[in-house]
């Protein structure tokens, strides 16, 4: 995540609804999760990308990301 994303925010206000818990990684503040993002994302900053034990999912919608996780 970044601060001043928007996706971001909202991805995690839906997980603090649902009493989901998350890890939070800022790609400005740590560089391994800067690295680690672009690893999955080819290249290209894209955010929020997620990682459920090892299913990535980059900037998923909340429906998608319910889904992933009851897999």
């Amino acid at each position: 995540t970044t601060s001043w994303c928007g996706d971001c925010r909202n991805l995690k206000n839906a997980l603090h609804e649902r009493q989901i818990f998350f890890e939070e990684r800022d790609i400005e503040k740590n560089d391994e999760a800067y690295k680690t993002m672009m690893g999955y994302t080819k290249g290209k900053r894209v955010i929020p990308t997620v990682d459920i034990e090892g299913k990535i999912l980059i900037n998923p919608q909340i429906n998608d990301l319910l889904k992933a996780l009851a897999e």
